[in-house]
């Protein structure tokens, strides 16, 4: 599993950041909440979430 950064406001113009890989889904989870406990809110831009090994992250192309 990996852990990527999307956009809380699911903005077009914004690509997914991957932030961490081969990670199995316990310490996933724990991470995540982690992660949105502290950098990601209602008003952030940011939101952490697990996904599978083959999830594609989305790319903004102009």
């Amino acid at each position: 599993m990996k852990i990527i950064c999307v956009d809380n406001f699911n903005r077009d113009t914004h690509s997914d950041r991957l932030v961490c890989e081969n990670i199995d889904k316990f310490y996933g989870e724990i991470v995540v909440k982690s992660l949105n406990g502290k950098l990601s809110g209602e008003y952030s831009g940011s939101f952490f979430k697990l996904v599978d090994d083959d999830y594609k992250l989305y790319e903004y192309e102009l």
